[in-house]
């Protein structure tokens, strides 16, 4: 599995969403880097690690991260995820053994109805209309208009991103050979399953944007009630991707909620 490690001290994961690769946390990775050992990974058919051999699901991507990490001795570390990602790190928190602490940036899974057609047909359309435009993708991205056209779904903010942020993105979204199963499968695939109060040992944070078009406010309460452990926090003024419209208080949530706890020693070194 494709990684990168930036800087130094107890390891933290960032899992990327649907389409994403270690790209699509650079709005914080440095300022996250300051005060942890922060390792990004290309899930399986994203960015530069190759597809799975069979079947492409949230359960299957789960089994192949905690092969990643017991491989690379990492059993225990405290993660974030976007998205898909955030679905992906709150499920190996049900799972339990394989995480310390988690920050869950607007997970997806926890739709209902009406919201799960919408959001497969919004993306569906979404990333044609993307692979369609690559030949332009350079020059849609560098202004601040064409810019917030393509990431309305996305962003409260798209014109203050960095087009280079953009463009990277967006072509991993056309780029990507699992995008269309992934998609399907987190459509009308199996349901996230919900923890037991008081089964999560170590701390858990769901954020949401107050402004997210692509997973709906309200699906929050959904997740808080199949998670009972979980704080919730709001971003206010943000999209899908607080990341992206707040780096600097999802930075500093990431870090309070990651700071000393028993999942991992205070030498940087995790706890079996």
């Amino acid at each position: 599995m494709h990684h990168i490690r930036r800087g130094s001290g107890r390891p933290l994961l960032l899992v990327h969403g649907l389409g994403g690769n270690t790209h699509s946390f650079d709005t914080i990775l440095n300022m996250l880097a300051a005060d942890r050992e922060v390792i990004v990974v290309d899930l399986p058919g994203f960015g530069q690690t190759p597809p799975l051999d069979g079947e492409v699901s949230i359960g299957t991507l789960c089994d192949a991260l905690t092969g990643f990490l017991t491989e690379q001795d990492l059993i225990g570390i405290d993660a974030v995820g976007s998205s898909m990602g955030a679905r992906l790190v709150l499920e190996l928190a049900r799972r339990g053994g394989v995480l310390g602490a988690v920050v869950s940036l607007d997970p997806g899974g926890f739709w209902r109805g009406w919201e799960r057609h919408a959001f497969n047909a919004s993306i569906w359309l979404s990333i044609r209309l993307i692979r369609a435009l690559q030949p332009v993708l350079p020059r849609l991205t560098s202004h601040p208009l064409s810019r917030s056209l393509l990431l309305l779904q996305f962003s409260a903010r798209p014109r203050t991103l960095p087009p280079r942020i953009v463009l990277t993105e967006l072509c991993s979204y056309a780029a990507s050979p699992s995008f269309d199963e992934l998609l399907h499968n987190l459509s009308y695939g199996e349901e996230q399953q919900g923890a037991p109060r008081g089964s999560i040992a170590h701390p858990l944070v769901i954020g949401w944007g107050r402004r997210d078009r692509v997973c709906y406010p309200n699906q929050a309460a959904r997740a808080q009630e199949l998670f009972p452990d979980a704080r919730l926090h709001w971003f206010e003024h943000c999209g899908h991707f607080p990341h992206w419209d707040a780096p600097e208080e999802t930075v500093r949530l990431i870090l309070a909620t990651t700071g000393d706890h028993g999942g991992s020693g205070a030498d940087g070194s995790l706890s079996r």
